[in-house]
């Protein structure tokens, strides 16, 4: 569609009346964002509203200060509405969700004539569902209800002290209205193991038929999605809509233009949705838990029913996964070289080039073919439960029993479900079959993934044994190595169109890592805008002299002996570490000498953490924070409150991580440098996002400093170097 003139005039006006009504002056970087993605989405063509011209994507880099969010929302909304299509913005954050639904998106109808609406989506699991709530108070006061197989499945343990009134303010506030039943708007964090008690999912759910179904948090936070001309999501979302098809949750992507923003966490994001797992101990007892529940149900049905003999083959198949999963643990226990030492209680043993070994492959076959058959079971139980709901029609099961049972069934399909993903990953074919099938497609004529010339690497597959005081598990696991597939065929190559940004997409200055790792099209277009920061003004990078490597043993040392001085005369400093043991290390030991001065990450949540951080800078008294690598991306401090960031080892990632050690297996068969490759385009990105806690608006001022010698003293090193922003350097030699 090209973009006519009516579409650029309401481009420019809306941009014109956005500065004029905020009073703000036109940034460079962020007009030539906004017409690289006008320019992108007007040259994509269409017949009768299905794109024509190939896959592509515009992928823009820029920096704080350039107003991402202002420009993609002002490029975009106008040609969105012009194709009728729904523009879906993805966050990986909720506080950048948040920000831009109560704030980015009214400020902008507020100051511009633009008309459009917008809605918020997230998934089932964020929301309240009030018949999980009354079952929960129920069986609080009924230990031998009929509900009781609700009670069983939450795992119940001794009650702390004031939960039933927690969950009764719960249900006093939804019922109120003050609280719209979404968990990121309770007033306090609410723990994992207590939500999950209240909350449901799309296996549990029985939609149109729960007595609940007319005051529904979730099904009222959907009733927007279809009308709105903007759906704000997250990448999670996103990634769930694309693994049940697309258009599940979503607007279909062929009637979607997409905008990720912090899209340097979709490829990661991707690889985490698809990964599956089973710890083979902890399902066995899950199985006893089913094998309690079907007893518990089978009262519930009358003899000879479809549903009683639906029941004893859950039972049957139940027994069949049970030993299957305890020949697979003893093959794995006597068949892998597991290496245990005094320090750590787990042993990791990742397959190489994901090949299993004879034994290990023909008892996860086996184990697909019986868990597939559990599944298979679950489903038809779950199917005669709902069917039950229809009071047009007789049926075998009554609808109080159907309604209790319903969602109990459905966990357990559900959790089945995910055990099945895992066996289905470790019974593909892989290696030498996998490139031969790959090489038939492509003399048959059929493209791989048509966003690169090489072929992706075979799945990550490993195994970790824990042991406890009086136990012990091993888990099996199963990871694509990259997103390059996964992404392109359910997202790029169906979408209409994908903008793709954040601060950090490109690696030592080039687009090839996130090319690679997302899949991304040939034709996708890039672009770094410029910095409107005056970095050389603003900050210094310092490398200071030090007589040890982070390689070495006496580094630690060293930092214990170095930071006081660096930190002194300074109001806000930022310590970043790359493992926890060294940030406790160090604290321990200079706590003592430093009192009120330390708060590491840990003491306490981030929230209030950078709350005390910020109050004693208010208060004219210095403060020192100590982090890892959440804090090396996901805090702002502008202003005063930070002016000094401290690295002390370059961010290269965990050697013995089964993923990234697996695709750089893949790299080096390929005749490749994986160090160079992989490792130091990944510690590059971290090691700018680092850096980038410092300088938060265009009046910061400060400096970095990097106690790791190497990036002075290895070839790598400049590279790195290269890559940050162009601060004034002082290196002592």
């Amino acid at each position: 569609m090209a973009l006519t003139d009516e579409i650029k005039q309401q481009i420019q006006q809306g941009y014109r009346d956005v500065l004029a009504g905020k009073d703000i002056r036109a940034r460079y970087g962020q007009r030539l964002m906004i017409a690289e993605i006008a320019r992108y989405m007007g040259d994509i063509t269409d017949n009768d509203g299905q794109r024509t011209s190939p896959p592509s994507t515009c992928v823009v880099e820029a920096g704080t200060g350039t107003g991402k969010t202002l420009a993609y929302l002002i490029a975009a909304i106008p040609v969105a509405k012009a194709l009728g299509k729904t523009l879906v913005i993805s966050t990986a954050t909720v506080a950048l969700q948040d920000q831009i639904v109560l704030k980015d998106l009214p400020d902008l109808k507020k100051h511009s004539k633009m008309d459009f609406s917008w809605t918020l989506a997230k998934g089932r699991g964020r929301y309240l569902c009030m018949s999980r709530l009354e079952a929960r108070l129920h069986d609080e006061g009924n230990g031998d209800s009929d509900t009781m197989p609700l009670f069983l499945l939450d795992g119940h343990q001794s009650e702390e002290p004031g939960t039933r009134a927690f969950f009764e303010e719960m249900l006093a506030s939804y019922g109120s209205r003050e609280w719209d039943g979404d968990r990121d708007h309770w007033p306090e964090q609410i723990p994992d193991d207590v939500w999950r008690q209240v909350t449901t999912d799309h296996r549990q759910c029985t939609n149109r038929h729960c007595s609940y179904f007319d005051s529904c948090a979730f099904f009222d936070a959907r009733k927007d999605l279809d009308d709105a001309d903007i759906v704000v999501a997250n990448h999670d979302l996103v990634l769930a809509d694309l693994a049940l098809g697309g258009g599940a949750i979503l607007p279909e992507p062929e009637n979607a233009l997409f905008i990720f923003d912090e899209a340097h966490h979709l490829p990661d994001k991707a690889l985490n949705h698809f990964a599956a797992s089973v710890p083979l101990n902890s399902t066995r007892q899950w199985l006893k838990q089913l094998s309690q529940a079907l007893s518990k149900m089978q009262p519930y049905l009358a003899p000879a029913t479809q549903g009683a003999k639906t029941l004893d083959r859950i039972s049957t198949a139940s027994r069949d996964v049970d030993l299957a999963l305890s020949r697979v643990y003893e093959e794995a226990e006597q068949n892998t070289g597991w290496e245990f030492n005094e320090e750590r209680r787990t042993a990791q043993w990742r397959y190489p080039e994901g090949e299993l070994p004879d034994g290990l492959a023909e008892l996860a076959a086996e184990t697909r073919i019986a868990t597939a058959n559990l599944v298979r079971q679950l489903g038809s139980l779950a199917d005669e439960l709902q069917s039950a709901f229809d009071e047009r029609k007789e049926h075998e099961i009554d609808r109080d029993t159907a309604e209790a049972w319903f969602p109990v069934i459905g966990s357990f399909h559900s959790r089945s479900e995910e055990q099945l993903r895992l066996w289905a990953a470790w019974s593909e074919q892989t290696g030498s079959e996998q490139a031969k099938t790959a090489d038939e497609k492509e003399g048959a004529g059929q493209p791989g993934t048509g966003a690169s010339s090489y072929r992706s690497p075979p799945p990550a597959r490993w195994a970790l044994k824990q042991r406890w005081d009086h136990a012990e598990d091993i888990t099996l696991y199963s990871s694509p190595v990259l997103a390059d597939n996964l992404l392109y065929s359910r997202l790029w190559s169906r979408t209409y169109g994908a903008v793709l940004t954040s601060a950090t997409l490109t690696a030592l200055g080039r687009f090839d890592r996130l090319r690679t790792r997302a899949g991304l099209p040939e034709a996708t277009r890039y672009l770094v805008v410029p910095s409107s920061f005056r970095y050389a003004e603003m900050a210094t990078v310092e490398v200071p002299a030090m007589s040890a490597m982070p390689t070495d043993d006496a580094f630690v040392d060293e930092l214990i002996e170095r930071l006081p001085g660096l930190w002194a005369g300074e109001k806000a400093t930022l310590v970043l570490f790359t493992s926890r043991r060294q940030m406790q290390q160090v604290r321990d030991a200079l706590a003592p000498e430093y009192p009120d001065l330390i708060i590491t990450q840990d003491d306490m949540a981030k929230g209030e953490v950078l709350r005390q951080h910020c109050s004693r800078v208010d208060a004219g008294r210095p403060s020192v924070l100590f982090g890892v690598a959440s804090f090396a991306e996901g805090i702002d401090l502008p202003g005063k409150y930070l002016h000094h960031v401290v690295i002390t080892r370059l961010p290269f990632s965990v050697p013995d991580d089964p993923i990234e050690a697996s695709l750089a297996e893949w790299v080096t068969q390929r005749g490749g440098n994986p160090f160079m490759e992989i490792t130091v385009p990944g510690a590059s990105i971290k090691l700018v996002q680092a850096v980038g806690r410092l300088l938060r608006t265009e009046n910061d001022t400060g400096r970095v400093t990097i106690l790791d010698r190497r990036i002075v003293a290895r070839r790598y090193g400049q590279l790195l170097l290269d890559a940050l922003p162009p601060f004034r350097r002082i290196i002592e030699r």
